[in-house]
């Protein structure tokens, strides 16, 4: 029987992305959110359920990434006397591709190694309270919002723009002379090339960032357990230990499955937008819509992907890191709640029990001393008391307090204010030297 069970579980945990035979277990909520995300890789052209469907995953990732941007640069021809209204423009179609190749490889990744309810953590949701549930719910039906309110603005921007381009380029193929619409088709190519490499990656944002939402909403769970304890009752050290333990383990492999992509993301980013800024304030040509309008749509979209993502992880790690000064205070509030009660039992013993009154003053200053991180011997006190069994699991959450991290840098405010003294002194050098070359 045992020996059956494995290899049920084995059959679970290996299933495809989009063909998990354990989701018809949970609420038609996230059910429906889980139907809508397949839907969606199915719309991507990202189903890798099958030989067949990766195979055209990967014929389609080809043509929209990489052969139409690259028709579209060598095959589109402007008029001499408009010879820099796409002098800016093939600047976009690098990063733009680069990012959508990082994108499309992290979601590679996860096709292999994880099924769609793995990827979310939904397979241990079950544990969490109602308050976790619902509100995990919210975020996976807020998730298509996101990717809504970037993409949706920005492909506006970007119809106009490409009208407007086409309409002032000629498209023409060496060696063929057949009369093919040409500007037409490369129109609508590269439209679906620049919907398609956006899609990838605000997909990959939008997972991380519905991944941290989940994580603060455990952390908020925790928090309401710490503090629901200070009114009730005491409870047990090791449960809450275990729940941290729990949610460690998942910012842990959260931080593994996404830091490739972020610091891919970071670079690409990075060079991109100070190499792009380097070449339009050295040119002297003209600034409009038309040659600098995909470069500016672009920096739009990647800048609101990555921040997503950059937000996401800073408040995760932020609340994980104010765990510990909540602890510290439920701590405070058992001991003192605990001594009162000392206190007030020793007020009713008899007046020839005055000496032991002076063991539980040292043995008080003790404790203060062990709060502290001074390890005091103290004879009189039980190795397993409540007191030490909190402080042990203060002392951990001390010693474990990271949320999303980088190679084993936390991803947190001051990582943030490093990267934007970093980016501040970049753009600093580019205007120094653009001031020095004009």
């Amino acid at each position: 029987m045992d020996s059956i069970i494995d290899v049920e579980h084995n059959k679970t945990r290996h299933a495809p992305l989009l063909q998990d035979p354990t989701c018809t277990s949970y609420k038609p909520s996230l059910f429906n959110d889980l139907c809508k995300f397949r839907i969606s890789l199915r719309w991507c052209a990202l189903d890798h359920s099958s030989w067949p469907t990766k195979a055209v995953s990967y014929l389609i990732f080809l043509l929209l990434t990489v052969l139409v941007p690259l028709f579209c640069a060598l095959f589109a021809h402007v008029p001499p006397t408009t010879a820099s209204s796409i002098a800016f423009d093939n600047l976009a179609q690098l990063p733009e591709s680069a990012l959508a190749v990082i994108a499309f490889f992290t979601l590679s990744c996860f096709f292999h190694r994880y099924s769609l309810r793995q990827l979310l953590f939904l397979d241990g949701l079950h544990d969490d309270s109602q308050f976790v549930r619902c509100g995990y719910a919210r975020e996976l039906d807020r998730a298509f919002r996101y990717i809504a309110y970037i993409l949706l603005p920005s492909f506006a921007v970007e119809l106009a723009h490409k009208i407007l381009f086409f309409s002032m380029v000629t498209v023409s193929v060496p060696y063929v002379t057949l009369h093919v619409p040409w500007n037409s088709i490369m129109f609508v190519a590269a439209l679906a090339s620049w919907v398609y490499r956006t899609g990838v990656f605000l997909l990959v944002c939008v997972l991380f960032r519905v991944t941290c939402e989940l994580q603060i909403l455990r952390i908020e769970g925790f928090r309401k357990m710490l503090e629901g304890s200070g009114s009730g009752s005491e409870p047990d050290p090791s449960v809450i230990f275990e729940e941290h333990m729990r949610i460690k383990k998942q910012l842990l492999a959260t931080s593994h499955r996404y830091r490739i992509f972020i610091i891919g993301c970071f670079v690409i980013i990075t060079v991109s937008q100070f190499g792009a800024l380097l070449l339009v304030l050295a040119s002297k040509s003209e600034k409009n819509f038309i040659n600098s309008g995909d470069l500016v749509v672009w920096s739009a979209v990647q800048l609101s992907g990555f921040l997503m993502c950059l937000m996401g992880a800073t408040r995760i790690t932020h609340r994980a890191q104010g765990v510990v000064a909540l602890a510290t205070r439920w701590h405070l509030n058992m001991t003192c709640a605990s001594r009162s009660d000392g206190a007030h039992q020793v007020k009713l013993q008899h007046p020839t029990v005055a000496a032991a009154k002076t063991d539980a003053g040292n043995c008080a200053i003790d404790d203060d001393l062990e709060s502290a991180g001074i390890p005091v011997p103290c004879p009189t006190q039980d190795l397993t008391s409540p007191f030490e069994r909190r402080q042990a699991l203060v002392m951990y959450l001390q010693h474990n307090n990271g949320g999303i991290t980088l190679f084993g840098f936390a991803l947190d405010r001051g990582l943030l204010h490093t990267i934007f003294a970093f980016e501040f002194s970049l753009v600093l050098w580019i205007l120094s030297k653009v001031v020095v070359l004009s």
